[in-house]
């Protein structure tokens, strides 16, 4: 919130209450694994003191409130929301209804930065880099580690953030030294001494995730990735373009099966809820993962500087974003894949398997058959930049002619809740009456009806300033370009009828 910034002192005053089980989901549970046990509604907040914490976090928290806006001017939603809290954390502006699909899926865990993605995120970095620059002078491991790391920054160094990196970070060097076999040792290591420094982050639940994704990279993904590769090379033969392809596709393939297989346990455990299309579902909503954080960081980013090229970049972002969301609401709607709750002894009784199977080995050669499926489609394709840059152009191309308006007339009451705001359309013309009560509501009313290319209303018409007709419309003119606005201005002030006025003038809009 603009209303509250890092190193503000604030005296919270209110009802404290328990939380309550919502359905199928044990909310309570869920926070009384983050360490929180009440929650208190319709607060009163107040401002005691302001400037009080660390000079370099209150410069990464402003750089952190800056790209959010970016990412809103560039994006539609849910799309904006998604890209916010994968890339941010901040997931207050998730719609409920896009935030209960990735529960029922056992998908939650993708909204929240943890351990999983960034470790799954190293991985597939590892894998892309050594296909794009080859092996000498381990630049993908330098790719990978600066990654991770300008993550971390862009989160705001977050203390879950900041131990999964340290144990990335760890997986990555023990490769540019060529001691891969050391890394379980120094892994081991770094969780024993974060558990000595803080004994109570054993129970800490990204901790846990943290680790066994790190893990599963180590323990899980090298076993998969060699039958991978030893399928492609039976069915590509000699043809080195395409083995080099095929074992990147494999090799990223690897790496989100391992950390999926590692950590499923301790997700379904801790999210309150088991899901058998869990697993699958999150293997296959990982490979967008990179490419959100990727294209949405720098759509964030070089927004700050130039706005038309982030734009340009965020349309690649929302297909990989656009993916996420339609891969979790096919799985939502399988018949009976939320199956209650999952007890803790299962997990032990799933990690003793697990460490067996991966001892005696036997179990391994399984896979081959399907892996070698997966090999032969992808021998198929030529995997270069400019085939994939044409490919991207083409499907971006087809979606803006499938989504380009007619010259119909089309008048839309949006539902923002208590409040008004109607959409008028005719062709790519848009005139906007009223916002209602919430900024959220109403960019998400508007990207149901609006093309996601289309980020320009021509007139904003506000009847009048009251809470719940033009609250909506700041957030509006924050995201959108708009030509014009039409209002009646009484001469009452208040803080929305100021900011109203101080946006109009800020953003240079002619207004009657």
């Amino acid at each position: 919130s603009s209303t509250y910034n890092y190193g503000d002192v604030l005296r919270v005053t209110g009802k404290l209450e328990t939380p309550s089980r919502l359905d199928d989901f044990d909310y309570q549970g869920y926070l009384a694994n983050q360490g929180i046990y009440s929650i208190m509604y319709y607060p009163r907040i107040e401002t005691v003191e302001t400037d009080m914490g660390l000079k370099p976090m209150a410069w990464v928290y402003r750089l952190r409130g800056r790209l959010a806006e970016t990412m809103d001017r560039v994006l539609s939603e849910p799309q904006a929301a998604l890209v916010r809290g994968i890339v941010l954390g901040l997931r207050g502006d998730i719609p409920q209804d896009v935030k209960d699909d990735f529960v029922h899926t056992g998908t939650a865990h993708l909204l929240v930065i943890s351990g999983v993605n960034l470790s799954i995120m190293a991985g597939i970095l590892v894998s892309l880099g050594i296909w794009l620059f080859g092996r000498r002078h381990y630049i993908y491991v330098w790719l990978a580690l600066g990654m991770i790391w300008l993550y971390a920054l862009i989160t705001g160094l977050q203390p879950p953030v900041v131990r999964a990196v340290i144990m990335a970070s760890l997986f990555l060097i023990a490769e540019l030294l060529g001691r891969q076999r050391s890394a379980g040792i120094a892994l081991v290591f770094a969780a024993a001494v974060m558990v000595g420094i803080s004994p109570q982050i054993l129970w800490d639940a990204s901790f846990q995730m943290s680790f066994m994704a790190m893990a599963g990279l180590i323990f899980i993904v090298p076993p998969l990735q060699s039958m991978g590769r030893k399928a492609v090379n039976a069915v590509a033969g000699d043809r080195e373009v395409i083995i080099s392809a095929a074992n990147s596709v494999v090799d990223s393939f690897s790496v989100s099966l391992g950390a999926v297989i590692a950590v499923w346990p301790l997700i379904a455990y801790y999210f309150g809820i088991i899901s058998w299309v869990g697993p699958v579902a999150t293997l296959l909503t990982m490979f967008s993962m990179p490419g959100i954080i990727i294209f949405g960081s720098l759509a964030g980013v070089i927004g700050l500087f130039f706005l038309p090229l982030a734009q340009g970049i965020a349309w690649v972002a929302w297909l990989f974003l656009t993916y996420l969301v339609l891969v979790v609401k096919i799985f939502d709607m399988v018949p009976f894949g939320v199956v209650g709750s999952f007890d803790s002894k299962w997990i032990w009784i799933y990690y003793a398997a697990l460490a067996a199977t991966l001892w005696l080995g036997s179990n391994r050669l399984r896979l081959a058959e399907s892996l070698s499926r997966v090999a032969d489609f992808v021998a198929r394709l030529r995997m270069k930049w400019v085939v994939s840059g044409l490919l991207v152009t083409a499907i971006l191309v087809w979606i803006v002619v499938a989504t380009m308006p007619d010259d119909d007339l089309r008048v839309a009451f949006l539902d923002v809740g208590q409040g008004d705001a109607i959409l008028i359309q005719k062709g790519n013309q848009q005139v906007l009456v009223d916002g209602g009560p919430s900024p959220q509501a109403i960019a998400l009313g508007l990207s149901r009806q609006m093309p996601f290319w289309d980020r320009t209303i021509d007139m904003v018409i506000s009847t009048h300033s009251h809470a719940d007709h033009i609250t909506g419309l700041l957030g509006v003119m924050k995201r959108y370009r708009v030509e014009q606005v039409l209002y009646s201005d009484s001469g009452n002030s208040s803080p929305l009828s100021d900011e109203w006025r101080h946006l109009i003038t800020e953003k240079n809009i002619k207004s009657t």
